[in-house]
């Protein structure tokens, strides 16, 4: 229920513009909303039982929230759509709230990049596993294994591929 109210107090916080760009987004695809909106939730909650500490500042469980919140958009999605439609909705939307809620630089750069580094895992586990099949316990214990080998991201030229990054 806690997760519900801070998602909520984030949305009230949008100006009139923020929120007829998160419309766009959203009234297209209604269903793709819904299965992103639950993939948030799931992801916060998940995050704040494995990282109780890091997943709301900028340590390894941001990375790790990030990442999974990502798989399991993907994951929602291509239940009911194709990979290919689920990749390009989720893109828009992690991209998205990116816009919405701004960060400094090397926050964004980090969270997108750990967006990305989920999107990626997701497609590479594809091809091994039908859509229908995912679960959410396939990404979970893979992604906590990512963040013993997260690297620290300190200043906005770093690249670091398909590792999970955070800020000190």
């Amino acid at each position: 229920m806690r997760n519900i109210k801070i998602i909520f107090n984030a949305l009230r916080s949008l100006s009139f513009n923020k929120i007829m760009k998160l419309l766009r987004l959203t009234l297209p695809h209604p269903l793709f909303s819904i299965m992103g909106f639950y993939a948030t939730l799931r992801s916060f909650t998940l995050a704040q039982k494995h990282f109780p500490k890091t997943h709301s500042n900028n340590g390894v469980g941001n990375a790790f929230r990030h990442s999974l919140w990502t798989c399991l958009i993907m994951m929602y999605c291509c239940k009911i759509s194709s990979p290919k439609k689920a990749l390009a909705y989720c893109k828009k939307m992690t991209d998205l709230h990116e816009e919405l809620f701004p960060n400094k630089p090397l926050e964004t750069k980090m969270d997108l990049h750990n967006n990305k580094v989920g999107m990626d895992y997701f497609m590479e586990l594809l091809p091994g596993v039908h859509r229908q099949f995912f679960e959410t316990s396939f990404f979970v214990k893979d992604l906590i294994d990512k963040t013993k080998t997260a690297k620290v991201l300190e200043n906005l030229d770093d690249d670091f591929e398909d590792e999970l990054v955070y800020l000190k």
